[in-house]
Parts: C-alpha cells; sequence; structure tokens
C-alpha cells in the first residue's frame, strides 16, 4: 500500500527558507551563470537579497500556517524585495506559485506540481 506524502505550511515554510540559504551561500556561482539580460555578474546576488526577504517574512510565520500562507508570504516578499531582473522573475514566478496554492491547507506531489505548472 503506498501512502501519500503531504507538506504542511510548516515544512513549506521551512523548505523555503532552507532554499534562501542554500542561495545565499552559493551566490558567487550563481554570480557566473548570469545569463540574464547582460552578463554583469550580479545574478546571485540579486537572487540572494530577493529570496533573503522572503526567508525574513516566513521566519515570523508560526507553525500552524497554512501552505497556502506561506507561498502567498512568500510571494508579497519576493515582490517586495525583488531586486534586478533576476529577482523580478523569480517574484513573478512566486506569484504564480502563491495563486496554485490559495487556500490549501497541506498538499501533496499533485498539488505541487500544478501549482509550479507542470501538469495541464
Amino acid at each position: 500500500m503506498n501512502k501519500i506524502m503531504s507538506v504542511n505550511g510548516a515544512t513549506l515554510r521551512d523548505s523555503l527558507i532552507s532554499a534562501a540559504n542554500m542561495v545565499s551561500e552559493n551566490r558567487s556561482q550563481l554570480n557566473e551563470i548570469n545569463v540574464f539580460p547582460v552578463p554583469d555578474g550580479d545574478t546571485g546576488a540579486n537572487l540572494s537579497v530577493t529570496l533573503g526577504a522572503a526567508k525574513r517574512q516566513l521566519g515570523e510565520l508560526g507553525d500552524g500556517c497554512t501552505v497556502g500562507a506561506a507561498a502567498q508570504c512568500a510571494a508579497a516578499a519576493t515582490l517586495r524585495g525583488s531586486r534586478g531582473n533576476s529577482g523580478a522573475i523569480l517574484a513573478l514566478l512566486f506569484r504564480g506559485f502563491a495563486k496554485g496554492l490559495t487556500d490549501c491547507e497541506e498538499i501533496d506531489g499533485v498539488t505541487l506540481a500544478e501549482a509550479l505548472g507542470t501538469r495541464q
């Protein structure tokens, strides 16, 4: 029997905070891949600042937060804290992700895929 795993708001919150930490720790490598729109070497720094804004706001959510609340918090924070073109694009991705998770308490893999736009 297969057990379907689900993700709650606290797990999503913690995952996004962890992702922000990883981007920050590896920003110099991300600066080297700088692909859009010109080779100015700041993609990693801009993504780090943008996700840092989300990290700060997500850190204020309690363990009882829903997936929808965590996604909306990240979307709003990345929009307000976006820096550069890469930050603005990332904020738009988070906005779409949050829209797909509106009113979700918890999610499974199918719901996650749908929110990421990988399922038609």
